[in-house]
């Protein structure tokens, strides 16, 4: 990987593929330090790349695994000085969305879907954040926040279930979701 022994112009392609997700993962977790965050995301990644060691994959998932950090990083220093972030609702992002999300909020705006998930709580948007806008899978989902494949798997399904009562009708089939591909894949 040329981007490991610092070429330019392979570490700008790196940001210019990974930067949006993990803009979109922090903003959505952390409105109010989203851009702090992820800039921190790829210094940390610029000075640990040399020692990096896997696929391309494997370079997506760690940089999500640093971003999962630092957006925690961030709550607990909210916690420390008693500060709470911005209402979710002013969350003006627009951000590049996969096709699970299309799938999971067809005729939502990017907007709408990232304020929509952010509402669901720490546990079930990370989880929709890291499966979606990381496009992760649920083992490395998994990996990265500390719980089992299967709990993942529980968790963006009920995600998915909120998310199709808040938008009744932007479910393309809500009689079909529990056995919806994506939710139950092994993948």
């Amino acid at each position: 990987m040329a981007a490991k022994s610092g070429e330019q112009s392979a570490v700008e392609v790196l940001y210019r593929d990974l930067h949006p997700g993990v803009l979109a993962f922090a903003t959505a977790r952390v409105r109010t330090e989203g851009e702090d965050l992820a800039a921190d995301v790829f210094v940390t990644m610029a000075t640990a790349l040399a020692r990096f060691e896997g696929d391309e994959r494997a370079l997506r998932r760690w940089v999500f695994a640093i971003a999962y950090r630092k957006v925690g990083e961030a709550w607990r220093r909210a916690r420390q000085r008693g500060t709470h972030p911005a209402p979710v609702d002013e969350l003006g992002l627009r951000a590049p969305i996969g096709d699970v999300e299309a799938e999971a909020l067809d005729g939502l705006s990017t907007s709408e879907a990232l304020t929509a998930i952010a509402r669901l709580g720490p546990p079930q948007s990370e989880v929709v954040l890291l499966r979606v806008v990381a496009d992760l899978s649920v083992e490395e989902v998994a990996t990265i926040v500390g719980k089992r494949p299967g709990a993942i798997r529980a968790l963006q399904h009920r995600a998915l279930i909120r998310l199709a009562q808040e938008f009744p009708g932007s479910m393309r089939n809500t009689e079909a979701l529990p056995g919806h591909n994506w939710v139950d894949e092994p993948s």
